[in-house]
């Protein structure tokens, strides 16, 4: 029973959940990212804040918006189905009950209950039944766009604050590196969060996203690098 309630909170949470994770990883990265390429090319320390306040701000607002936007076409999606059904519900009911009797049929039961099923679901709720089992469409599922912006700015916001909490308590001779180590072990630990909020191992999440972090952090600093010494 324990088992099966941490399966259904994790099902609950999936959708604020991966957009959060989202937002903080970005964040960690983006940001991070952008200091050390900004700082490869060897600016002035008061240059290097002031890039990483703006990356903080536009990134935040620009994962808000995009965040909205594409789960906000998702939910037109869904409403859009939904309407579809209930022109259909209105226009052929019978043909809607035997749609969703077929589904369960698929689903292994026997057609006579499958048939008992449908029948008493539709006359209990039409729509609630046929968006949910022939559309996939449930309230727990369903796409939340302002959640999901919020979650987004928020998570990003927190993520991309740490690389610059460094840069303030960092001078510019030691920066690099020090960033560098430091936001491998923020994503690190993120990875692992979102492992073991997903109920996956930790050890493969804390991997994947340190490898890619590296990896857009060394590229960062090498754009940076060609730039400043093309300066």
């Amino acid at each position: 029973m324990d088992q099966l309630h941490q399966e259904d909170t994790r099902l609950k949470h999936s959708g604020w959940l991966r957009a959060a994770v989202l937002g903080a990883n970005d964040g960690i990265i983006s940001t991070a990212s952008l200091i050390i390429g900004v700082a490869s090319a060897h600016p002035i320390h008061s240059a290097i804040v002031i890039a990483a306040v703006a990356g903080l701000i536009a990134g935040a607002m620009s994962m808000a918006a995009g965040e909205y936007i594409s789960v906000s076409s998702q939910a037109d999606t869904e409403k859009s189905e939904i309407h579809r059904e209930q022109h259909h519900i209105k226009d052929n009911l019978p043909q809607e009950i035997a749609c969703l009797k077929d589904t369960y049929i698929k689903r292994g039961l026997e057609p006579e209950l499958a048939d008992k099923v449908a029948q008493q679901l539709m006359a209990h709720d039409a729509i609630g039944a046929l968006s949910r089992d022939t559309l996939g469409i449930t309230e727990t599922l369903s796409a939340k766009p302002f959640q999901a912006a919020i979650a987004s700015a928020c998570c990003f916001t927190a993520g991309a604050a740490l690389p610059v909490l460094v840069v303030l308590l960092s001078t510019t001779a030691v920066l690099i590196p020090v960033l560098s180590f430091f936001t491998v072990i923020f994503l690190a630990l993120l990875g692992m969060l979102a492992a073991k909020m997903g109920g996956c191992k930790v050890i493969r999440g804390a991997i994947r996203v340190a490898i890619w972090g590296s990896l857009a952090l060394g590229v960062s600093a090498g754009i940076g690098r060609l730039l400043g010494i093309a300066v």
